[in-house]
């Protein structure tokens, strides 16, 4: 192609030289380094005046230096009177922060766009965004490409028996992308949750103590007043509760009322014997504890005193004559409702589901409680596809395969993912799991060669001729729709 300059960063060479090769060019001379103090030096080789330039740089392990070379070859370029500048980025770097996660949280994702088109960026090729509403973000024109169509041509090819296989969708947010690819290979779906719930805080009666305030030594009815207005009270002064005053069900009284009554937990509506559709019998559930699936008998030595367990003088608080029970189911049933939301919720809503189980940070202490995974879908017997745009930690992968093939009877369990970001130990984690037979990625992130000598698992596939005939397509003002669809 004339009148093209094909730079390529640090990050991935190899992607950038295949790229190359298959549009027939050479990648440009551009001498990329650091100074002593660690200061990113670029020196740009050839004349790029009047020449349209595409800077092949996608995220790596120094995904910082990355970000830092690409955009002073933005800038020097821009300098050196470009005519247009094209970054081809296959992995966007700081794509799981598009939101804000709390009060004080950054939007990084929508500062590194700016500072591209500060840098003087035209156009941005990139691939499988992590959240596709980041292309508002730019104010230039962005290209998401999609890793979609090599995948499944990819399963049509190598899966053997794959027309009975099930895409499966290892949490909330990726129910989309799971049920495009499933579209794609006329597949049926399914999907497995985990759910966040936080452990009930303990109660502690000191000199004060919180509950529901009271006149005339008679309890107030919940429903006519607000339900999280609080009052301090002296601890010594006991709420009396007349004889004959109903006795009154503390736990059901705090629930919402307007909680409809089929919205229970799957378990019991199974145990309902006039409950009769049998699509309950497609929802099964687990316990993980400390990330790892285990039986339902299973007895965790530190959860005793949070499960199963009630709160000291609690008991027989129904009984009119235990009036000391009282405070104490209330204070635990009031701070219970208010704990249970999560701490890292959307600003102005609930929590945001499209997050991924990889995007949360462990909290401490919060370690060894136990959650519930739920499977919703028939795998038994089939092939298991496991989606999501990346694979970062391990946990929630190795989770979601033990569950569909200790719990749901799956045959074999692929994961697959666009970006291989494989972090400390995930790689390994996932090559002894043994309900994981293979873990399928495209090479738009670098793998270092020593990880995949030593994983048997591990299966790269490539996508240089989809961004090679964007670049193409980009250049001759060519239509890329067509990239977006697989081609049989």
């Amino acid at each position: 192609m004339r009148g093209v300059q094909i730079f390529s960063g640090t990050s991935h060479p190899g992607l950038a030289d295949t790229i190359c090769e298959r549009l027939g060019a050479s990648p440009a001379k551009a001498d990329l380094g650091k100074f002593a103090n660690g200061e990113t030096s670029v020196n740009i080789g050839v004349s790029v005046r009047n020449q349209d330039v595409y800077i092949l740089q996608s995220g790596s392990s120094k995904i910082n230096d990355s970000v830092m070379e690409l955009l002073i070859m933005i800038s020097a370029c821009k300098g050196g009177s470009a005519k247009s500048i094209t970054a081809v980025m296959p992995y966007f770097p700081y794509s799981r922060q598009s939101k804000k996660k709390s009060h004080r949280g950054a939007i990084t994702a929508r500062m590194l766009a700016n500072l591209l088109s500060i840098a003087g960026v035209d156009h941005v090729i990139t691939m499988d965004l992590h959240a596709s509403q980041m292309q508002g973000f730019f104010g230039k024109p962005v290209d998401n490409l999609f890793a979609e169509p090599f995948i499944a041509r990819w399963i049509r090819v190598n899966v053997e028996g794959w027309r009975d296989a099930v895409v499966v969708s290892k949490n909330a947010g990726g129910t989309k992308r799971v049920t495009s690819l499933a579209d794609t290979l006329k597949l049926n779906f399914g999907i497995v949750t985990t759910d966040r719930r936080r452990p009930k805080a303990s109660v502690t009666m000191s000199d004060s103590t919180v509950f529901f305030d009271a006149v005339d030594g008679e309890a107030r009815v919940l429903s006519q007043q607000q339900p999280f207005e609080l009052h301090l009270q002296s601890a010594h002064a006991t709420p009396s509760i007349p004889e004959e005053t109903e006795p009154v069900n503390v736990a059901e009284t705090l629930l919402r009322p307007e909680t409809p009554q089929p919205a229970r937990r799957p378990s019991e509506l199974e145990a309902q014997h006039e409950y009769t559709d049998l699509r309950v019998h497609d929802v099964i559930t687990g316990r993980l504890v400390q990330g790892q699936l285990v039986d339902d008998d299973y007895h965790h030595p530190e959860s005793g005193s949070q499960s199963g367990g009630t709160t000291p003088g609690a008991s027989g608080s129904g009984s009119g004559e235990n009036t000391e029970g009282v405070p104490d189911a209330m204070s635990n049933s009031m701070i219970s409702n208010v704990s249970s939301l999560p701490p890292d919720h959307a600003l102005g809503g609930s929590f945001d589901a499209v997050e991924s189980d990889d995007d949360e940070t462990s909290v401490v202490g919060n370690e060894h409680h136990e959650k519930t995974i739920t499977l919703v879908g028939e795998v038994r017997d089939r092939t298991v596809f496991i989606v999501d745009d990346m694979i970062d930690k391990s946990g929630s992968w190795i989770a979601a395969a033990e569950t569909v093939v200790k719990r749901g009877g799956a045959r074999k369990v692929y994961c697959i993912a666009t970006h291989g970001l494989f972090g400390t130990e995930s790689l390994d984690q996932m090559e002894a799991c043994e309900s994981i037979d293979h873990i399928v990625v495209t090479n738009t992130f670098p793998i270092e060669p020593s990880m995949l000598r030593r994983s048997k698992k591990l299966i790269i596939i490539d996508i240089s001729t989809l961004l090679a005939e964007s670049i193409r397509r980009h250049h001759y003002g060519e239509s890329v729709s067509a990239l977006f669809h697989l081609n049989d």
